[in-house]
């Protein structure tokens, strides 16, 4: 007997959230492939879905960030409005890109984003650092935010347009794109990158979701569970982060990727013979 679609969509929503909590980034990369093999959808459905659910927990953790003080809204809202911007073009490629070219393509981006995350779970946390040019981005204390400058805001501006075309083209939040930004371009502490980062996927994945719905590729039922079980992933994560050492959390996110990339190219090698 098949499983109803409204009873595993909120148990694949709630993995979705809770690794966006514990990571800032990866719920909307994640989002997809597990819709593809939990619920057999197609990549061009299940991008609309998982950014639906990544819009909504993210801008519950952006709120719950902006209520402590350490989300960067001014950033947020740079990236924000340029990803929006750039998100229906990726909605568009992704009408026009058959299924199996998208799946790889995919698969590629979920392979590096965790071999790099390994990369960086494997370094020695005691190692020296090199001694690094100033950062486009620095924060003012006098006045809690960045004094801004054209080296900033073309690099926070360039951030959104990249997250935002591939937040349409892979139904992805843009989260593992916006964090490593933000930690190169600026000396934001991790808190803060993970709030500002989740204030930015909400904007970003509101482009991408107007698009979808306008073209009517959003499937509703599914969509909404879906959604619904990820804000409470995103809570429960919030509480398990705590608990957990931010070194294992890489390691197990890479682990994650790695897996789910080698199993979505498998799937596409398997459909070809």
């Amino acid at each position: 007997m098949p499983i109803d679609p409204a009873i595993i969509a909120p148990l694949l929503g709630a993995a979705v959230g809770l690794v966006l909590a514990l990571t800032g980034a990866g719920g909307g990369i994640l989002g997809v492939p597990l819709l593809v093999f939990g619920l057999g959808l197609p990549i061009q459905q299940a991008g609309p879905i998982s950014l639906l659910a990544v819009a909504l927990a993210a801008a519950l953790g952006a709120l719950l960030g902006l209520r402590r003080g350490i989300l960067r809204y001014r950033a947020a809202g740079l990236i924000g409005a340029c990803g929006m911007a750039a998100a229906p073009a990726g909605v568009y490629l992704a009408h026009l890109i058959p299924n199996h070219p998208l799946t790889v393509a995919f698969s590629l981006l979920l392979a590096w984003t965790g071999w790099r995350t390994l990369r960086q779970a494997r370094r020695p946390p005691a190692s020296p650092k090199p001694i690094e040019q100033p950062k486009p981005c620095r924060l003012n204390p006098d006045v809690g935010g960045f004094d801004w400058n054209l080296r900033c805001a073309r690099a926070l501006g360039g951030t959104g347009l990249l997250s935002g075309v591939l937040s349409g083209l892979l139904g992805v939040g843009g989260g593992f794109v916006i964090v490593p930004a933000l930690t190169r371009f600026s000396d934001l502490p991790v808190d803060s990158v993970i709030a500002t980062s989740l204030g930015v996927m909400t904007l970003v994945s509101i482009g991408g979701i107007a698009s979808a719905a306008v073209g009517g590729s959003i499937a509703w039922p599914i969509a909404l569970p879906f959604a619904g079980g990820a804000m409470a992933g995103l809570l429960a994560g919030r509480l398990l982060a705590r608990r957990v050492a931010s070194r294992r959390l890489q390691q197990s996110f890479a682990a994650l990727c790695l897996a789910v990339a080698a199993a979505l190219l498998g799937r596409v090698v398997l459909a070809a013979l």
